[in-house]
């Protein structure tokens, strides 16, 4: 090697191949200069360089150039060769040593004190049939009686100490879960009886002044004629003008059941109504005569003061309110204030097939419009500042798409049924969810988060604040919804509303989870043979998950294990929702049924963020869309044909119905002829899945006005029922185009690539 070296340096030392210097400018940058030089030519570089060469860059001189580039290629080429040869003789070890990679190595590693090499342990692969088996071996009876206990508060009214206590202690338990908690927090105004003058009904000589009340009625006092309206529906009201009973101006005496307050008093004041008051029969609702009632009476959900966006501090907006808020006074009263009230009333007796009659047996329900009465309230609004309190377990493979799990957790008194089983099924999901994925060796595909909301007895307040805040970015991610609002009302029977999407999944599951009665699985309980008919129930517009539905376009779902022969939860809205009630209609398995509805939740949301391809039934919407469809076909051939409608032509919408069928089976074909382990090929289709709940969304109507824009499951004018209802011509012109528009959007985003899209309209 000396020789090799002395050769090289011989052959180059008067050879400079190149000389780098960094020289700092002003403002900090490096300059690379480049010279290549050698000794003899040194001067002469810098005389040539005064007159006017470059001095930091000169190439040889071409006669000698070609000789050194051979002399350099040579020589790198022998020190190459030369140091392979060393290296591989020094490094070289027996045969015998290389293959002794087992026991004996390690072994040897921990003689010399290295720890010792060990194999990384294989990935646990969990099948569907693991995952139920783990999720009903954690959420257990016995878990739910502490939950239960720990979560029963005597009172945890929106925007109060209590409540916000509460929301401090599910972000403490979703810390420890290490979920990566975080707040919502919004300034709503709710609506409060007045402490210095509180809300009075005079009748005659009676004075009465209820404790209950309506939150977001119209304040004020006004007088007129006591009508006994039934439950103040549609057909009720009808009944009454066919018998001549005059409704403007009266005050219509409504029992509470079928429809929510807020339709109750919507009608009355579309009749001319000047108040409304609301009581318990007790035909439907058996209990203390004494006992106040509470709930809202907006047509709508969210704080109705800042109607279509959020109630962020920071924000701010016009003054405005929501079209859903009643102009009329609303007040609820007592049992024993509505026997008064009716014994007194006057006017026709109402038919014995009507349906007016009631269970009071010293009343003859009669009709009234005849005796005055006065409705006087003075609610006031407060500013509050209300939580919502939520916590993530993120997926491995599509973190950003991801089904919530949701529960209010304030109530007008106790709320043992409304708020406290839904907050137990919320956390314990969450504890259940988070050690599969810990210890289990669970790997969700897609996020699962949980919350908490507050305000939910004045209509969704904080969900939909929370909807508003972040629709931007929530329509395109959250692809469902599970409300855990009323899981738990009773044994025996079950009951769901859900957007089409989810009935396949609904029936799956029901199919999976055991019955609370102990023998079979709840799809035996519901009968198999009709399951849609005895489960089904269409989403009341008082539904904590219908503005996920009908304002978001989210597919959701609420249920409800119940019992038998019933449809509600009588105790909703009292001060007797309690741990003892509920046990009543439990027959003392509160704790079992709970478990049974957390297994039941969490199966659905499992399914959601485990498989490749999302559990969400595109066809099951082309039968509801049909019939919707089928119903405006026939309004318009029977106006068309009684000449009250020229020149519209329904078989453009039949024809939007028809792509949109056709997308829908493109969806199944291509999911058919899809790898679905394919992850690429799987997120395209669950695209194009979670484009059909939103775009059944009129894009042609405001969120402040009509907030319910879904074209099937909403409310308004421009939804298809109204349009099959409506009598103003104009009007159904102008809806029928937009509304046909809509689904043949909704067609278009189902197809994928613009260049398959069909347009035949």
């Amino acid at each position: 090697m000396d020789r090799l070296r002395s050769a090289f340096n011989s052959m180059i030392k008067n050879e400079r191949y190149s000389r780098f210097t960094l020289q700092l400018v002003e403002e900090g940058e490096r300059h690379v200069e480049v010279k290549l030089s050698d000794d003899a030519t040194d001067d002469a570089a810098e005389a040539e360089g005064q007159a006017g060469g470059s001095p930091s860059f000169r190439p040889a001189p071409p006669h000698k150039s070609r000789l050194n580039i051979c002399y350099l290629v040579l020589a790198a080429l022998l020190i190459f060769v030369t140091g392979y040869l060393i290296g591989y003789v020094s490094h070289r070890k027996p045969q015998a040593e290389q293959l002794n990679c087992g026991t004996e190595l390690e072994t040897e590693g921990e003689l010399e004190g290295t720890p010792a090499v060990v194999a990384p342990a294989p990935e646990v692969q969990l099948d569907w049939k693991d995952i139920t088996q783990l999720l009903k071996q954690k959420l257990t009876s016995q878990a739910f009686d502490k939950t239960l206990r720990d979560f029963d508060l005597p009172r945890r009214s929106a925007g109060s100490e209590e409540d916000i206590n509460l929301a401090n202690r599910i972000f403490d338990v979703f810390t420890q879960l290490e979920m990566d908690p975080w707040n919502d927090i919004h300034y709503v105004q709710l609506q409060m009886p007045d402490s210095d003058r509180p809300n009075r009904v005079l009748f005659g000589s009676d004075v009465f002044k209820p404790t209950g009340y309506l939150a977001y009625s119209a304040p004020g006092k006004v007088q007129g004629k006591l009508v006994y309206g039934n439950y103040g529906r549609q057909e009720d009201l009808d009944v009454l003008q066919k018998k001549n009973i005059e409704l403007k101006g009266s005050v219509l005496l409504l029992r509470t059941g079928k429809i929510s307050f807020a339709e109750q008093v919507d009608n009355a004041a579309t009749k001319g109504a000047s108040a409304v008051l609301i009581y318990p029969d007790v035909e439907d609702y058996k209990y203390l005569a004494d006992t106040p009632l509470y709930g809202h009476v907006h047509l709508g959900s969210g704080d109705p003061y800042t109607p279509g966006f959020p109630s962020f501090n920071h924000t701010q907006f016009p003054p405005t309110q929501s079209s859903g808020l009643p102009k009329i006074p609303a007040q609820t009263i007592t049992a024993n204030m509505a026997v008064a009230l009716l014994q007194k009333i006057g006017g026709p007796e109402s038919d014995a097939g009507s349906g007016f009659k009631g269970g009071f047996a010293s009343v003859a329900y009669r009709l009234g419009g005849s005796e005055n009465v006065t409705v006087e309230v003075n609610n006031v609004l407060v500013n509050r500042e209300i939580h919502n309190v939520f916590g993530v377990i993120k997926g491995f493979t599509d973190p950003d798409r991801y089904v919530v799990l949701g529960a209010q957790r304030d109530a007008w008194g106790k709320g043992y049924t409304k708020a406290t089983v839904g907050t137990s099924v919320l956390l314990e999901l969450a504890k259940a969810v988070r050690e599969m994925v810990e210890k289990d060796g669970f790997r969700p595909r897609r996020s699962l988060v949980f919350a908490s909301w507050s305000a939910g007895e004045y209509g969704s307040v904080g969900a939909t604040e929370w909807l508003e805040g972040y629709m931007s970015s929530i329509d395109k991610r959250v692809f469902s919804y599970i409300s855990l609002d009323g899981a738990v009302m009773g044994r025996g029977s079950f009951m769901a509303s859900a957007s089409p999407l989810l009935h396949s999944l609904l029936e799956s599951t029901m199919k999976e989870v055991q019955s609370p009665l102990g023998s079979g699985t709840v799809y035996d309980m519901m009968g198999k043979s009709n399951w849609e008919a005895n489960t089904l129930r269409p989403m009341s517009m008082d539904d904590p998950a219908y503005p996920f539905l009908a304002f978001s376009g989210i597919p959701s779902i609420s249920f409800h294990f119940i019992s038998p022969n019933t449809e509600a939860y009588t105790y909703y809205g009292t001060n007797l929702d309690s741990k003892d009630h509920l046990n009543y209609e439990t027959n003392h398995h509160t704790s079992e049924v709970t478990a049974v509805a957390a297994q039941f939740a969490g199966q659905m949301a499992l399914r959601l963020i485990h498989d490749h391809l999302l559990s969400l039934d595109v066809s099951r919407y082309s039968s509801v869309l049909t019939k919707a469809v089928v119903q405006v076909y026939k309004r318009i051939n029977q106006l068309s044909q009684s000449g009250e409608l020229k020149g519209v032509n329904p078989t453009w919408l039949n024809r939007a119905r028809g792509s949109f069928q056709r997308a829908a089976s493109g969806i199944s074909n291509a999911i058919a002829n899809t790898d679905l382990n394919d992850k690429e090929a799987c997120r395209t289709l669950n695209d194009r899945i979670m484009r059909v709940e939103h775009t059944l969304l009129s894009p042609y109507v405001s969120p402040i006005e009509t907030p319910f824009r879904h074209l099937l499951l909403g409310r308004g004018s421009h939804t298809l029922a109204s349009i099959a209802e409506t009598t103003d011509m104009e009007q159904l012109r102008t809806q029928l185009a937009l509304a046909t528009w809509s689904v043949q959007g909704c067609a278009n985003a189902m197809v994928g690539n613009i260049w398959d899209i069909d347009e035949e309209i």
